[in-house]
């Protein structure tokens, strides 16, 4: 799907309603994300690759969604190889700002509590092992992505490994959750990339996306498959004003899913020291962080041209 203009370029896409079987009541959110680039003047761009669109399911619908360029483009959606729903902007026209709209309304329904988790018996306790089918589909998801040149990353393991003999697996994950959120600092960083495992060891903070992938690679080298998840985050707060101690909203959010036979892919949020939470809402998955890039793309100018970016994030209840 393409839409070319002389004007600023808009997509809207409106869906009809499904029946869901979800568990748990329905609700209505609209997700708004904004990211606009300043330059001193007018540039010439190149392509934008955005993952801003929710991802559909069981529990989650897609009611409707709308991109708005400030500036005449060309804009096509694919999915990629994980069937993430990826938009590609191609700007037609030089500026001295760039601002990509985009807003979604979607059809929720609650998760059932994490009490409820219907676990295989053989993989209540760790370890457990995964059939020959479900190692060949997992594949790059069960393997370390992430050298522990100093074995930070095994010395911070250790006192996992000295737990009782087979340790819940469920209580295994929480408590590596709550030990990235309780024994690490939180920041916010807006700058791109993310720090590998050992440096946010070494430096003792880090951002959502670096707290993901320090629980994804230590997961993985306890033997279950772990995959990157990028997306949003809603706080009820905005909506009722009641602090619930929720970091990470506002901005985009990361966090991980765990692969657990007779459960399938469990979001982990180690942000928040939670899992199964209705709170977040995905948009892709990946097997490194890079991959699930939200935005990324080029311009050409000089490097002064450059002045910043500002995004704004907001999940609401309709």
């Amino acid at each position: 799907m393409s839409n070319d203009s002389l004007a600023a370029s808009t997509l809207v896409v409106s869906e009809p309603l499904a029946s869901s079987a979800a568990a748990g009541p329905l609700s209505l959110l609209t997700v708004e994300h904004v990211t606009t680039y300043h330059y001193r003047k007018p540039v010439r761009f190149g392509q934008h690759r955005l993952m801003f669109r929710p991802r559909e399911g069981h529990d989650v619908q897609v009611l409707e969604a709308g991109v708005h360029v400030s500036v005449p483009s060309r804009i096509d959606w694919m999915l990629d190889t994980q069937s993430n729903s990826v938009t590609l902007v191609t700007p037609q026209a030089e500026s001295a700002e760039l601002k990509i709209e985009c807003r979604f309304k979607i059809e929720q329904h609650r998760v059932r509590s994490a009490q409820d988790l219907p676990l295989a018996v053989h993989a209540q306790r760790w370890p457990f092992d995964y059939s020959g089918e479900e190692r060949r589909d997992l594949g790059a998801m069960l393997e370390p992505h992430y050298l522990d040149p100093d074995g930070r990353l095994y010395e911070w393991m250790r006192p996992f490994f000295a737990q009782a003999a087979r340790p819940d697996t469920k209580e295994l994950l929480m408590s590596l959750a709550e030990a990235i959120k309780s024994g690490l600092t939180y920041e916010v960083r807006n700058e791109e990339g993310t720090q590998t495992p050992d440096e946010t060891l070494e430096r003792g903070s880090g951002s959502c996306r670096d707290y993901a992938l320090l629980m994804m690679e230590a997961v993985r080298r306890l033997g279950m498959a772990g995959r990157f998840v990028s997306g949003y985050l809603y706080d009820p707060a905005q909506d009722t004003g009641w602090d619930e101690g929720v970091v990470g909203a506002g901005a985009t959010h990361a966090w991980l899913d765990v692969y657990l036979p007779g459960a399938g892919w469990v979001p982990f949020d180690p942000t928040n020291a939670v899992f199964r939470s209705a709170n977040l809402i995905r948009v892709a998955f990946a097997r490194d962080p890079k991959l699930a890039a939200p935005l990324s793309g080029s311009w050409f100018g000089s490097a002064s041209d450059y002045v910043g970016m500002d995004v704004k994030v907001s999940v609401r209840r309709v």
